[in-house]
């Protein structure tokens, strides 16, 4: 066949054409994705003080990103995760925790059943019941904390005067806590049982300005707490709470006000040196275990924690507890140092590979994702709107350590058990019980933006 010379022009002018219809528009080409940075790669990077360790687990156990996971690190407020797994195993999640008012003989016993959430508003209800069932006014009326072991605070670490680092005992009032107010240059200081409905005077607690060096001075007798505050740092007014260390006459004074004021006079209390054995005539139940364990878990309550710990181990104080908890792992608790049940003691030692392995197993096993609070991280960082995985777990703050602890699931259901723990140990020891030193704000948030940004590494080594 003869080609004329118009079809072989077509022929040509086609051929030149056809590559420049193939060829896509380099405006719509995407770009090569960029390989997500390996977790180890993501903390190099962060330049963060200190040390990190972590751990990514698959479900059943398998190791899927290690850096310095045996190191073994303070715990921090991740260790509240532990202890909610040990009290579900050994009470179960509906347990709930009685006070009681009792009256033996010619006694009115105020009975604590170390309830970690009884506050004023609860005994005004009890006061309430006794009004209404026509109780006579009692020859005697006395306190029992007995339920748990008595004992000054959580630990000698922390400075006296913090509010998360009260006294412990089976009576507990609004967390072993007290309101402290005042107005401008001190003056007329107030402190109150405060709650959301009923707010009496604490007579048992005093405060008084007055011109001395340190934030605040602390002093006890037998039955009265005396507080004093630096007037120069109460120029102007304001409140914040303050520690109680005598539970039981601070909840008898608050009980005695309450019932005084319906018209129900009971004598000053006493301590009652054992359980009362008599007829009940009124009690008040607390939450559900389970509810207990997410508010604390949400909140980071270090007294709830430490009660139920103390709750679920039957041992005399923290460090014996502590130790049962630890000998209820058994093989998981291997290596690792518990000193109490909330992480404020500094001398706890865990590894993130020990604490990813717990959650994983006995912690998975109980029901804690359900519990722990979803992305905790936003809280400080606000919402990732990059973000697709969701977490649920628990943070642990201390001064220069910043940990977290829990689970990441993935857009397409991959789940992963982790741990993260940050911490400047130099800075750490220099600053134990100080609040706020300087710099400890900026690491912190430093911290948790790695660790967010090791989440993000996380998720993407699920995927792959």
């Amino acid at each position: 066949m003869m080609l004329t010379r118009r079809h072989f022009l077509g022929s040509s002018l086609a051929a030149i054409a056809a590559p420049s219809v193939l060829r896509a528009d380099p405006l719509t080409i995407r770009p090569p994705v960029k390989p997500a940075l390996a977790p180890s790669d993501v903390v190099s990077a962060s330049g963060l003080a200190g040390e990190v360790g972590h751990a990514l687990i698959a479900i059943g156990g398998t190791p899927l990103s290690l850096g310095k996971a045996a190191l073994r690190m303070a715990p921090a407020s991740t260790m509240k995760a532990i202890t909610a797994a040990y009290a579900l195993d050994r009470m179960g999640p509906q347990h709930r925790f009685r006070t009681k008012v009792v009256l033996q003989g010619d006694t009115l016993v105020l009975a604590g059943g170390g309830d970690p959430v009884l506050s004023t508003d609860d005994l005004a209800s009890l006061a309430d019941d006794l009004v209404a069932a026509g109780t006579a006014a009692p020859k005697r009326f006395a306190v029992w904390g007995g339920a748990l072991p008595r004992l000054g605070q959580i630990t000698p670490e922390q400075a006296p005067y913090l509010a998360y680092n009260p006294s412990i005992s089976g009576m507990i009032l609004n967390f072993n806590r007290v309101h402290l107010g005042w107005s401008a240059a001190g003056a007329d200081m107030q402190v109150q049982a405060r709650a959301a409905r009923e707010s009496p005077r604490a007579y048992t607690i005093t405060a008084a300005p007055a011109d001395q060096a340190q934030l605040f001075g602390y002093r006890s007798d037998e039955d009265r707490e005396y507080w004093t505050v630096s007037r120069a740092a109460i120029r102007r007014a304001g409140s914040r709470w303050l520690p109680v260390r005598l539970p039981e006459l601070y909840a008898g004074d608050v009980f005695q006000t309450l019932c005084r004021a319906r018209g129900l006079v009971l004598p000053t209390p006493e301590l009652a040196d054992r359980a009362p054995q008599g007829r009940e005539l009124a009690g008040h139940d607390s939450q559900p275990l389970i509810q207990l364990l997410q508010d604390m878990l949400t909140y980071s309550t270090n007294l709830t924690a430490e009660v139920l710990g103390l709750h679920a181990s039957g041992r005399g104080d923290l460090p014996a507890s502590s130790g049962a908890m630890q000998e209820w792992l058994g093989d998981l608790g291997h290596g690792m140092r518990l000193s109490d049940h909330s992480g404020l003691a500094s001398d706890s030692r865990i590894g993130a590979f020990a604490m990813a392995r717990i959650l994983a197993g006995p912690g998975r096993d109980l029901g804690l994702p359900a519990i722990l609070k979803r992305n905790p991280l936003a809280e400080d960082l606000g919402t990732d709107p990059h973000a697709r995985h969701v977490v649920r777990a628990k943070t642990g703050t201390l001064n220069f350590v910043s940990n977290l602890s829990g689970y990441v699931t993935t857009p397409q259901g991959q789940e992963g058990v982790f741990a993260i723990f940050c911490a400047d140990p130099a800075r750490r020891d220099a600053s134990i019980g100080a609040e706020l030193p300087a710099g400890v704000s900026t690491w912190t948030r430093a911290a948790k933006s790695l660790q967010r940004d090791v989440i993000a590494a996380f998720d993407a080594r699920l995927q792959s």
